[in-house]
């Protein structure tokens, strides 16, 4: 098991070039096995999770080929017979319950194990079954899986209602919808980067999903999706990460490349609030460290508010605030596993229900901590990279899942990272 050695108070100053979107690869991986023929996808991440989904793909007979150099992945579903998503892979990231609707869509039958992935807040997949039933499908539990069937072969389409909003679950409807018989509505649906991305790209091979980017998906059923190539969008929760990390390390000044604002949602506005200096240009982002940084307050709502993935990355830069801030996540309340370790470096955070409250400036000093999911994993070393002397991030592997080559990203515009094994 890996662990980080992070030097801390060093300024960074460079360009870092974000990579392609994890959570918005994932469903394009899974609407591969819709197609007739070969699907290309391109700007695919060289992460642990996108592995791991290559593995949960290929267990069904299909064709999975992934160059890492030209981040391009093949999906190609010729020798698609076997309709199972087992546990042993699915426990390994929620994600793969998205074989579920695509297996729906494609064969009519699915059998998949009920998923895994980050260990905080209870995340059910009640929504995603009640919206499968809404389309006409039979479902059924047997020793932990779900057992969902397609009456005569396809769907017959309906309409449902998300309540709350879901991207997995708007996902997971759009691939078993789009080759329904009749036509699917989905009410309140999310309205994420990466459920727009799925639904565009779908259209380019044959699909008809009108109302992508708003509440109100409608989904005329096609007989068949052709192959071609799709395009993976860059990844906003790194595009975020990064902004946050130059903002709050003094003397920073960094350029995003590879990226987009226009995925961003409200964000920009948010972080301007910081002081920090920010520029948008077609593909880049460059932001400056402010001389003084203020207490922002925030609080996690659906897209395109403020995203619950950036909260934990929020909450360690307010640290250096100067005053008392406040960080809410009304969509996971349990995502805190960073706080205690953040105290640990000296920060003063207290969590309070689905509250931290952050007393700062608080200079951080060293040390040794740990986390137990993605987005606290980049928070601690966001945190490691501010603080004074040397800190110790064990479990870096949850940072393998989400963040392409971090170390080496951060280590290219001044950081001090070092990964060894523990």
């Amino acid at each position: 098991m890996d662990k980080f050695l992070i030097k801390g108070g060093q300024p960074l100053k460079g360009n870092i070039a974000i990579s392609g979107s994890k959570n918005a690869a994932l469903p394009l991986m899974a609407a591969g096995i819709l197609a007739d023929g070969p699907v290309t996808i391109s700007n695919i991440p060289g992460l642990n999770d996108i592995y791991t989904f290559n593995n949960v793909v290929r267990v069904t007979g299909t064709r999975v080929t992934f160059d890492e150099e030209k981040q391009s992945l093949n999906v190609d579903p010729a020798g698609l017979y076997h309709y199972e998503a087992p546990y042993d892979l699915v426990r390994k990231m929620r994600a793969s319950f998205y074989m579920t609707g695509a297996l729906l869509g494609a064969v009519g039958y699915a059998r998949v194990s009920l998923p895994g992935g980050c260990a905080w807040g209870p995340r059910p997949v009640n929504l995603h079954l009640e919206g499968f039933r809404a389309l006409g499908a039979n479902i059924d539990m047997d020793g932990g899986y779900v057992i969902a069937e397609a009456p005569g072969g396809r769907l017959p389409g309906g309409s449902f209602e998300m309540k709350p909003s879901s991207v997995g679950a708007t996902v997971n409807l759009v691939l078993a919808a789009v080759r329904a018989k009749g036509t699917s509505v989905i009410r309140n649906a999310a309205m994420e980067p990466d459920v727009v991305n799925l639904c565009h790209n779908l259209n380019r091979i044959g699909a008809k999903i009108h109302g992508a980017g708003t509440p109100v998906l409608e989904i005329e059923g096609v007989e068949s999706l052709s192959g071609g190539t799709l395009d993976n969008i860059p990844d906003r929760i790194e595009t975020g990460t990064f902004m946050i990390a130059a903002a709050m390390i003094p003397d920073s000044d960094v350029t995003l490349t590879r990226t987009s604002k226009k995925d961003l949602g409200s964000f920009p506005e948010t972080f301007a609030k910081t002081g920090a200096s920010v520029s948008y240009n077609d593909s880049d982002i460059r932001v400056k460290a402010p001389d003084r940084l203020p207490p922002v307050s925030i609080e996690t709502t659906i897209y395109p508010g403020f995203p619950t993935d950036l909260q934990a990355q929020w909450a360690t830069m307010m640290t250096g605030a100067d005053g008392k801030t406040t960080v809410t996540d009304h969509i996971y309340p349990d995502r805190f596993s960073y706080v205690p370790e953040l105290a640990r470096l000296g920060a003063q955070i207290e969590r309070h229900d689905n509250t931290a409250v952050i007393k700062g400036p608080q200079p951080l000093k060293g040390a040794s901590v740990m986390s137990t999911d993605l987005r606290a994993s980049v928070s601690l070393v966001m945190a490691g990279l501010a603080a004074s002397g040397e800190t110790e991030v064990l479990r870096v592997y949850h940072l393998d899942r989400g963040y392409e080559t971090l170390e080496d990203k951060l280590n290219a515009v001044g950081a001090d990272i070092k990964r060894v094994s523990e």
